[in-house]
């Protein structure tokens, strides 16, 4: 997913009028709710029209059939939350406004792009999408810092998360994250290591830590019989998992399903959606390269289970419970090395 520098002087016009935006946003255009805390909806950042079939990006580059695109709206989004700039492509299904929420965060997860697109077409509703330029951080050179976008959602950061989510609505839309990572995982992190099996990611039916309590399906048929291919619902420590947005019938749809016990967030958006009592779940496949064959692999297999979960769990659920311990960010944004490198 990499795109042409933004012009200096659009960069130099979004960053001198955040100041007036962040003026603007004292008061909020929706009043909260009283059973949850406060996430206020705010208007658009600074924005630019983008034509899908001309843009010099790759994963634009990859979709430039106009027949993908017909009733859709493009435009990225340029906004500071302070102290880390950031650049967003709002994906809008013009037609069909009403779907989900569909949250791309990781910009060199190629096959997330593809079936974002698919699912606005069927489901409908708004897609954001960060653009890094075809990276998984968002580097911040003024900083010397790697910040992974999925790991930016904390209140004490409000206008990231206020952005990434401003087109919630009332009452707010389920979030869909899509991710794809890398195979198995570091037999170090996890509480039932299994001989014979590695790998370099941190999400897979085969983990089980006091964070990720696995599921795994029973018959294995396609698209899990993929170890790496799997749904995530969160919910709260010590609450009922069984509870959570979907689980029975994801489990009873024979699933790969991990349910995360979230007990003080790490900054993930999983944890800000239980935090604000919004509904969310995560469709993760293994990655498997930018090459045709890899990406459509993998373009299905996150497209299957998204046509399986919006049949058995519909668009519009109840609200989870909120997280019993509110949450603080890092001091600053820490340089990211392969050893700490999350894969969501």
């Amino acid at each position: 997913m990499r795109s042409a520098s933004i012009a200096n002087v659009s960069i130099a016009l979004a960053l001198m009028l955040q100041p007036c935006a962040l003026a603007a946003q004292t008061t909020p255009t929706t009043p909260p709710s009283s059973a949850a805390p406060a996430l206020y909806i705010v208007p658009p950042a600074w924005s630019e029209v983008i034509d899908p079939l001309t843009i010099d990006d790759e994963d634009f580059a990859r979709h430039r059939d106009p027949k993908e695109w017909a009733g859709m709206s493009v435009r990225r989004l340029v906004f500071s939350d302070g102290e880390i700039n950031w650049s967003v492509w709002r994906i809008v299904n013009e037609q069909h406004r009403d779907g989900p929420l569909w949250v791309l965060p990781h910009d060199n997860e190629n096959a997330t792009f593809g079936a974002a697109l698919i699912a606005l077409r069927r489901y409908g509703g708004i897609a954001m999408a960060i653009d890094d330029r075809a990276g998984r951080m968002n580097y911040d050179a003024a900083r010397g810092a790697s910040v992974d976008p999925n790991r930016h959602f904390y209140d004490a950061i409000p206008l990231y998360a206020e952005r990434m989510l401003a087109d919630l609505g009332t009452p707010p839309r389920l979030i869909v994250a899509l991710h794809t990572n890398s195979p198995g995982f570091a037999q170090g992190i996890s509480l039932c290591p299994i001989a014979g099996l590695g790998g370099s990611g941190d999400i897979s039916i085969r983990l089980c830590t006091a964070r990720y309590i696995p599921h795994p399906s029973l018959k294995k048929g396609w698209p899990f019989d993929d170890e790496d291919t799997l749904a995530l619902v969160p919910f709260t420590v010590g609450g009922d998992w069984r509870a959570a947005f979907c689980v029975r019938s994801l489990m009873a749809a024979d699933f790969n399903l991990i349910t995360e016990q979230v007990s003080s967030s790490d900054g993930s958006l999983s944890n800000y959606a239980l935090d604000h009592r919004l509904t969310y779940i995560n469709f993760e496949t293994r990655e498997r390269g930018s090459d045709t064959a890899g990406l459509a692999d993998a373009q299905g297999r996150l497209t299957a289970m998204i046509d399986r979960a919006m049949t058995i769990c519909g668009t519009a659920p109840a609200a989870p419970p909120a997280l019993p311990v509110a949450a603080s960010p890092p001091a600053r944004p820490q340089a990211a090395t392969p050893a700490a490198r999350s894969l969501r």
